[in-house]
């Protein structure tokens, strides 16, 4: 049986369990993207079966179900949110005019291209402004300063793919892992000149990520706590909450995490200060300019 790169994929050892792209051959093994969560993994080309067009169908059917659910979730806190926001800064609907708002501005740095897509694409249907960038996880250090730099972002969100691998150290060694390194190298870099977690605030890790080592470096929140995979579009719903929250109220950990497809057992993080500002009069483009 002859694979090549692109083709959808399960593992015969994980009874068929994750749907994969492969992403490259080299001689008998393959290295695996996770299609839906952001886990990276090495196969021997006979333990991969392809995937029939039914089954795809089937499986792709089932994951937009639950993304759906998801943004289902979301939109509700957003109107309730937004409700809030009306009553408050009406003063009680006692002043009838527009209000505008101040919405804050994302950086999402992801070294999936594929990811990077699909995550712009849920950013805008919820309406936040993002600057996309696909930068691979090994470049990230060296190019996130540049990035914050140029774009001025209010959250920043550092993805792509991780794996834990038991042959190279336990759980707490940060060596055991493909890509956590980079990650908590780029939040150092970040925090060496933003120290303050509500003036910026970070997301970082993907499947299986160091979480404890991603906190320490001064991320927001971070993947993983138990180390297990996370869906690619979590880190959007996070930043969402983070971005529609007003910046005099706390965002709590449960409070963010709810609306993922993966919980607090593949993500966490601490209490941090919304961000959303809310003013008045709006004007709208007909109003004559005061002179």
């Amino acid at each position: 049986m002859s694979f090549s790169t692109g083709q959808m994929v399960t593992r015969k050892s994980h009874n068929h369990d994750l749907l994969f792209r492969i992403a490259s051959i080299s001689g008998d093994i393959a290295l695996l993207h996770g299609e839906d969560i952001r886990l990276v993994a090495d196969a021997t080309l006979d333990d991969l079966q392809h995937v029939g067009k039914r089954d795809l169908e089937k499986r792709k059917k089932r994951g937009k179900e639950q993304e759906e659910y998801s943004y289902r979730l979301f939109r509700q806190d957003y109107q309730l949110m937004r409700d809030k926001r009306e009553y408050q800064s009406t003063n009680g609907y006692q002043y009838t005019g527009g209000f505008f708002q101040l919405p804050a501005k994302v950086l999402h740095i992801d070294g999936d291209r594929m990811y990077l897509r699909k995550c712009i694409e849920l950013y805008h249907r919820v309406g936040l402004q993002v600057h996309g960038a696909h930068v691979d996880e090994k470049d990230m250090p060296h190019e996130v300063s540049t990035l914050v730099e140029k774009v001025q972002p209010n959250i920043i969100v550092i993805t792509g793919h991780d794996a834990y691998s038991k042959n190279k150290g336990m759980k707490k060694d940060l060596r055991a892992y493909r890509n956590s390194k980079y990650f908590v190298e780029a939040v150092r870099t970040i925090r060496e000149k933003n120290p303050h977690l509500d003036e910026l605030v970070i997301f970082a890790g993907a499947c299986q990520s160091h979480f404890e080592s991603l906190i320490r470096a001064g991320a927001n929140f971070a993947s993983s706590p138990l180390r297990i995979n996370i869906h690619a579009l979590d880190p959007v719903y996070i930043a969402a909450r983070i971005a529609y929250t007003p910046f005099m109220e706390k965002v709590g950990v449960w409070e963010a995490l709810r609306n993922t497809l993966t919980g607090e057992k593949g993500m966490g993080g601490v209490e941090t200060r919304g961000l959303l500002r809310t003013g008045i009069p709006y004007i709208t483009d007909d109003e004559e300019d005061i002179t």
